[in-house]
């Protein structure tokens, strides 16, 4: 399974973006995709994941600010983050299965 996730880039506070991640390859293996940021000087931490069958779930620290969502036929995960804040900067990876990881996309808030 490959991964690859695209959209992150430069947002004021307060603004919105749309994260992507499309699996390729034995995608069909596929059941729960979750999103994964890495702050600067941080480790990765579990911000959301969704389930084959739509099931969600979300960190407090991004409850009501983002939205995971996927498209089974697109083979793809999105993450639609609001209200962002300038410490929501992070290089965000996306995982499926808890075993695949794909390359990040950065997302840096300004002040």
């Amino acid at each position: 399974v490959q991964l690859q996730a695209f959209g992150g880039g430069l947002v004021q506070a307060g603004g919105s973006l749309r994260l992507s991640c499309a699996a390729s390859g034995n995608h069909f293996s596929i059941k729960t995709m979750a999103w994964y940021p890495q702050g600067p000087g941080k480790q990765r931490e579990w911000v959301a994941d969704i389930s084959s069958n739509l099931y969600t779930n979300y960190a407090d620290s991004v409850k009501g600010r983002f939205t995971i969502s996927r498209d089974n036929a697109k083979n793809t995960v999105y993450l639609q983050m609001n209200s962002l804040k300038p410490e929501d900067t992070a290089v965000y990876y996306c995982r499926a299965n808890s075993i695949y990881w794909g390359q990040g996309t950065l997302v840096t808030v300004s002040s």
